[in-house]
């Protein structure tokens, strides 16, 4: 199975159609037909129904779909990684993050480093832990924003300077919305939104013995998704501080759990990875924008 065949696969299957397929592939209609059956009979099943003006996906097809999209994108970053090592100007760097506002600090590394590597380019994926992390593991990924401690034995890491406080966001006009700050016991029975990691973990520790009396009405994987419900009046959205606009007009309030709930944030990378130039440059950046001193053991490929 090579690589071109699969992008010959994924683009006839974003397309849903061999004609326009062929011509953004610049390849010949027969050609990657051709192409695909080879790959049908490869793997001796069946990839895509053909009906009069489309093409759509099988079961088998879809998985393949999955599966190729990662390869392919480990295949680009190969390339790119390869080709950094002479750029001395920049590279490419694969971030995956998660919501919090202390992404200002990684955004201000990012522009440090910008203005001395014009050439540096970076690509992020947004999303929470679960999301993520396995990209990371598998190599899609060069560095991730994790919202619990690191496993030492899995990562390097580096935390950030400050933590981020929980509380609930809601309607400004809701009765507890008049309280300076909320308690387990405030919230038993209420709808709540949250994201299930959070939900099982962070939420969990904080409200104790008042956790099975609450309800996790929705879960979100972004706050924002979260705050437009919660401004509805469907529920009470569980977030960090300043991740949703609860500024005069914006028509909801941010009040801090009590007791105080917070949660650390660390940027990491795989312990025993080999780091391309422009990472390793990225890392320097990273100690000196969060004001973190360089561990007792240099982390695998630092300088």
């Amino acid at each position: 199975m090579e690589i071109k065949t699969l992008r010959y696969f994924l683009a006839v299957a974003r397309e849903e159609n061999m004609t326009r397929a062929a011509e953004l592939l610049h390849v010949t209609q027969p050609t990657l037909s051709k192409q695909l059956k080879s790959l049908e009979d490869e793997l001796g099943k069946k990839l895509f129904t053909r009906h009069s003006f489309s093409i759509r996906l099988t079961d088998e097809g879809n998985l393949l779909r999955n599966r190729a999209e990662d390869l392919v994108s480990m295949a680009d970053k190969i390339e790119q990684e390869f080709v950094s090592l002479d750029d001395i100007t920049g590279g490419d760097l694969f971030l995956g993050l998660a919501e919090s506002c202390q992404i200002k600090y990684l955004a201000r590394a990012i522009k440090d480093l910008k203005s001395r590597y014009p050439n540096l380019h970076y690509h992020i994926t947004s999303g929470d832990t679960e999301q993520i992390a396995d990209k990371l593991r598998s190599g899609l990924l060069d560095f991730l924003v994790l919202a619990e401690h690191p496993d030492r034995r899995k990562y390097e890491y580096i935390e950030f300077p400050e933590s981020d406080r929980w509380g609930v966001v809601m309607p400004e006009n809701d009765t507890l919305a008049k309280k300076d700050s909320i308690r387990p016991k405030d919230l038993i029975g209420l709808p709540m939104f949250c994201s299930d990691q959070a939900w099982n973990k962070e939420i969990r520790e904080w409200a104790g013995e008042s956790f099975p009396e609450m309800k996790l009405e929705g879960s979100f994987r972004l706050s924002y998704n979260g705050s437009v419900f919660a401004r509805e009046g469907l529920g009470y959205l569980l977030t960090f501080e300043h991740l949703i606009d609860t500024s005069d007009g914006s028509g909801l309030v941010f009040r801090p759990l009590t007791p105080k709930a917070e949660t650390r944030l660390y940027i990491v990378w795989n312990r025993y990875q080999t780091l391309t130039p422009i990472a390793e440059r990225f890392i320097r950046q990273l100690r000196t924008t969060f004001n973190s001193p360089e561990p007792d053991i240099i982390e695998q490929g630092a300088e």
